[in-house]
């Protein structure tokens, strides 16, 4: 695989978290492709339109959003990013924090990767367990 495409979608990736600590819907979506939807730990659906309006209404705020242990795999215009991430910060006046597997389905539209799909799975803690 071309190492530069790797490079670029976990720069994307990367630039993608800090946006979401900054908690600007707009520059948040930019991310996104207009049918964007993320399934959540729970399995619930939300599509880009309900999520940045969560955003932009302060009912969903993020203090902490960190990627790591990045694999990347890309199928001509389309890629798969998958990693461990942690977020946190407030949903409707409550605090969390979570620490979940996320895969994130990237396709270049227009010249720019754009996330169609992102699937969030909790890592289970060893307390959980």
């Amino acid at each position: 695989m071309d190492g530069s495409v790797r490079e670029e979608l976990i720069g994307l990736a990367n630039e993608w978290d800090r946006e979401m600590v900054e908690n600007d819907a707009e520059a948040i979506g930019r991310y996104m492709a207009d049918d964007w939807t993320i399934i959540g730990p729970d399995g619930s659906v939300c599509d880009k339109a309900a999520f940045l309006g969560l955003v932009k209404s302060g009912a969903l705020s993020h203090d902490v959003m960190e990627s790591d242990e990045l694999k990347v795999r890309v199928y001509g215009a389309a890629a798969v990013v998958t990693s461990r991430g942690v977020s946190g910060g407030k949903y409707q006046g409550q605090a969390f924090r979570e620490v979940e597997r996320v895969s994130c389905v990237f396709v270049r539209q227009e010249g720019q990767w754009r996330c169609v799909l992102t699937h969030l799975s909790r890592i289970a803690q060893k307390e959980d367990r």
